[in-house]
Parts: structure tokens; C-alpha cells; sequence
């Protein structure tokens, strides 16, 4: 062995006795006891031991049996035989199982839970008796383990330490794999992020059957039925999963969407998340699905893809251009996520905006230097004619010259303009940006003036190159151009020359 580990072998390890029918010992547990178990205590590469007799036929057929599950269904991931427990990773793997396993999520596998748990990983019926036995086991070394209720978390990481430890490893590798876990104990990539092509020009969106499964686990873990997950309700939710998805960590959730008078997330804003989530990151709901159990079929081995909770979008068509560059769709919007982004100059009132579209006050934000950064809002909207769509905006800062290009800007159904109505000089930011970046004219376009409570001013504005410009005589797309056609026009009849919507106020 010493030999072996100096060549750097990691392999699995079967000890075998041979000429049994030789040995003057009468007993196996003798054997076992003076000669197998002080070279495993020393070599845990070692995974199991044995006594065989080629003239007897005693254990032959075992010992192939053991070299076979001693490579299909290695113990040493699973089991520290040194310390007898089971490993982290093991346990970690075993808690998510156990989470998936308790659909009413109390905190206990219940008779019917652990017949169905039984049926999905071995495909047979677990019967009175036998669930009888494996509870008296569980009780003989933790009583309080197993209740009227049910199995314990704790009871059922138990369960599976007794199949380690009589040599049942290969039980624990069959739950493990039924759940798609690697040899590694880590989720199988192919199940984290499968198969899923989303055509150019498309978007990624949930299905019913995606919508359903966020609304049943929202309800799910609302215990207090306060109609919104506190922190702790979002903890338990998230605990098979590495957390919050990282975007949802940069867009400072959960106040990037709608939430209770607590600061709790509400239905309506889970769903506006996980539907932001899906359509700028589809792999990321795929991967949360998979962590959270969406495929998991209750009652047989049978998994549902989580695919079939996404949808793709039709490819969308660019409306064309009129004379007068009025941006016109020529067919019903047929996507059910729609995304905006607000431009504006700083302290023109995007905070206030993304806050009044939240139903919040304009003050409720953290405390940090939100112009300097893009922010984001996601909430639900109903179109003319009863639709529901949850509209994604995002606030871009035009100080920092954070303006996407025309390739970033294909997703973007309309771009918001806001400006402060008493600052004389907030608009003229506004026409400088589109003469800079000529491609923001080929987007669908709404002004907004803001803080409309004050004194309405006159604006100062300079356009340049103004006489029917279509977006694409823009002098210079660096706005350096010829100043000729130089003239000021006020936001309403800046609008109008540019074929679109007077400003909303």
C-alpha cells in the first residue's frame, strides 16, 4: 500500500484473504478483528475486506462483486470511516433530497412522502413492515428523530449514515443518482443547464406550467399567508439552491420589484422576477429550477425536463421607419416581457420614475449614488384590451456615457426620456444624446417630464441639424457636426418634428 500511494494511485482498494480453508483461525470476526481492521484504520483507500476459498467456492463470486461496486459505488465520497459519518458534501446533497422529498415542506417525510420517495428512487412499494423497521432503526440510535409526523431531517441523514456503515453505500449512490448528482456529489451539468436554444431576435419566457410552479412555491413557503416572503421564508425557500441568483444580488433584490408594506416580496413581484430572471438569463432559471425541484415526478423515477417550463417568444420584427421617423409596430406586441430603459440626465427624476412604478414613495431608495450606477424596476402592466405583460425598466445614466449600443438596444421594445420640467437645461441633455447616438432613433421613443408639482420653465434647447431629421442625418454621430439648422424648440414641438408623442407629464 505504502508502495501503491507513492506512485500517487487513487483507487479504490478491495483486501482480500485468499486459502481461507488454511487458516487455523476458527472464526471470521477473529480475522476481521486482528488482521482486516487495523490495515483499513491505516489505509482508508482500503473500501472493503473479505475472505475467500477457491477449493471451497467460498466468496468468489463476492469478491467480483465487490471490486465491481467498489468502482460503481465507491464509499470514500460518501463516508468517513474514520470519523464514522457521513461527508459534508454527502450530507449537502442528502438535505436537498430531504427538502424535495417534503412537498408540504413541515420539516417531515411523512408516511405518504417517504412511499413516494421510495417509489421514485428503487420503482417498487415500500411496505407496512418495512417502513416499520427502518423508523425502530432510526429510533434505536435517535429517538426524537421520528415523531407522529414523520421522519426528521436529521432522521433521514441518519437512515442513509446505517447504510454506510453495514456496507449499503450502493443504496445511498441509487437516491444520489435518481436526483442526478455526479460521482462527485455535485449536480449533473447537463441537468443544471439543459439543452435550450432561444432563435435570434427571440426572447426566453416562462410557461404556465413555470408560472404555476413559482406560484405554488410562493404559497408554498408564505407560511404566515402575510402575502409575502420575509427573510426567513426566503432562506427556507432557497436552502437547496447556492442562494439568490447573483443578478438578483446586483439589482438589489428584493427592492427591484413589488413588495408589502413590510418590504416583503409579493406574489405579483416574485413572478415580475423570476419573469425579468428568464427573459435576460434564461440559464439561470433553468439552473434554479433544476435546484429547486421542478422536475422532480413524485411518483416514479420519471423526470419532467424543466425546459417545458420555458417558452421561446416569436422572432420580433422591427417596425419601420414613416417620413417623419414615427416608429409605427406593424403587428400586435405578442411577448409577454417587455423591457425599457430610461435616459435621462442626472437628478431628471428616473429614481422618482422607477420608484412610481414600483407603488413606492420616491424616497424609498438606499442611500448610495444611484445615478452613477443603472438601476432596475420589474413589475406587471396591463396593455390596452386586458393584456398582462411585466414591463423591465432600467435606468441608464448619461453621465458616465453608459448609452448601449445599437446591438445591446435590439432587445429594448421602447426607450423613456425623462427630463426635470423646471430645470431649463434638463432637456437640451436629452436632444444632445440622440444627435451623439443617431441609433437612438430607431427605437421606439416616449418623453416624460418630471416633477411636474413645480413651476413648469421654459426649456433651453438646441437642436442641431434639426430640419426633418430621420435619426439618420444626424451631423456626426459624435454631435461635432455643422451647426447649421440651429434653432430652439420646446419638448412639445421638438416631438412633434421628430414624429413622436408629445411629452407625458
Amino acid at each position: 500500500m505504502p508502495h501503491f500511494r507513492s506512485l500517487g494511485v487513487n483507487v479504490p482498494v478491495v483486501l482480500c484473504a485468499n486459502k481461507s480453508d488454511q487458516s487455523n483461525k476458527s472464526t471470521t470476526g477473529q480475522i476481521v478483528e486482528d488482521e482486516m481492521l487495523p490495515v483499513m484504520a491505516e489505509f482508508k483507500e482500503i473500501d472493503s475486506c473479505i475472505r475467500t476459498s477457491a477449493r471451497e467456492h467460498h466468496n468468489v463470486n463476492e469478491v467480483f462483486f465487490l471490486c465491481q461496486k467498489a468502482v460503481t459505488d465507491p464509499i470514500a465520497p460518501l463516508f468517513d470511516s474514520k470519523d464514522s459519518s457521513l461527508k459534508p458534501a454527502c450530507i449537502s446533497a442528502l438535505q436537498r433530497i430531504f427538502y424535495l422529498c417534503d412537498r408540504d415542506q413541515d420539516g417531515y417525510l411523512s408516511d405518504k412522502e417517504v412511499h413516494d420517495f421510495q417509489i421514485k428512487c428503487f420503482g417498487k412499494p415500500l411496505s407496512d413492515p418495512d417502513l416499520a423497521n427502518i423508523k425502530s432503526s432510526i429510533q434505536r440510535y435517535s429517538s426524537n428523530s421520528v415523531t407522529d409526523r414523520g421522519i426528521t431531517q436529521s432522521g433521514f441523514i441518519l437512515l442513509n449514515k446505517l447504510f454506510a456503515e453495514k456496507g449499503r453505500h450502493e443504496t445511498i449512490w441509487l437516491i444520489l443518482r435518481t436526483y442526478h448528482y455526479t460521482d462527485s456529489l455535485s449536480l449533473q451539468p447537463s441537468f443544471l443547464n439543459p439543452k435550450f436554444d432561444v432563435p435570434a431576435n427571440s426572447s426566453a419566457e416562462l410557461s404556465p406550467a413555470g408560472y404555476r410552479f413559482f406560484v405554488d412555491l410562493f404559497l408554498l413557503h408564505d407560511k404566515d399567508n402575510d402575502g409575502g416572503l420575509s427573510p426567513s421564508e426566503l432562506d427556507a425557500l432557497f436552502a437547496p439552491t447556492p442562494g439568490l441568483p447573483t443578478q438578483w444580488l446586483e439589482n438589489d433584490f428584493p427592492s427591484c420589484t413589488v413588495r408589502n408594506d413590510a418590504g416583503y416580496v409579493t406574489l405579483q413581484g416574485w413572478l415580475a422576477q423570476w419573469s425579468m430572471t428568464t427573459f435576460t438569463s434564461h440559464k439561470t432559471t433553468l439552473a434554479y429550477l433544476a435546484y429547486l425541484g421542478f422536475e422532480t415526478s413524485a411518483l416514479s423515477s420519471t423526470s419532467i425536463t424543466t425546459t417545458t417550463a420555458l417558452t421561446t417568444t416569436k422572432p420580433r420584427k422591427r417596425p419601420s421607419l414613416t417620413s417623419k421617423n414615427r416608429r409605427r409596430l406593424t403587428s400586435p406586441v405578442s411577448r409577454t416581457v417587455l423591457q425599457a430603459y430610461i435616459l435621462g440626465a442626472p437628478n431628471s427624476g428616473k429614481r422618482s420614475l422607477l420608484s412610481t412604478f414600483l407603488s413606492r414613495p420616491t424616497s424609498d431608495h438606499p442611500p448610495h449614488n444611484h445615478e452613477q450606477q443603472p438601476q432596475v424596476a420589474v413589475n406587471t402592466v396591463e396593455l390596452p384590451g386586458g393584456k398582462q405583460v411585466t414591463l423591465i425598466l432600467s435606468s441608464l445614466s448619461i453621465s458616465n456615457e453608459s448609452v448601449p449600443t445599437s446591438q445591446k438596444l435590439d432587445g429594448v421594445d421602447i426607450l423613456l426620456y425623462t427630463y426635470d420640467s423646471s430645470d431649463p437645461h434638463s432637456f437640451s441633455h436629452l436632444t444632445a444624446l440622440r444627435s451623439k447616438y443617431p441609433h437612438l432613433h430607431t427605437i421606439p421613443s416616449l418623453f416624460v417630464a418630471t416633477k411636474a408639482d413645480r413651476d413648469r420653465v421654459r426649456q433651453d434647447v438646441v437642436v442641431i441639424g434639426s430640419g426633418g431629421n430621420d435619426g439618420h442625418g444626424d451631423s456626426g454621430g459624435d454631435g461635432s457636426g455643422d451647426r447649421e439648422g440651429e434653432r430652439g424648440l420646446q419638448p412639445e414641438e421638438y416631438t412633434e418634428q421628430m414624429g413622436l408623442r408629445k411629452p407625458v407629464h
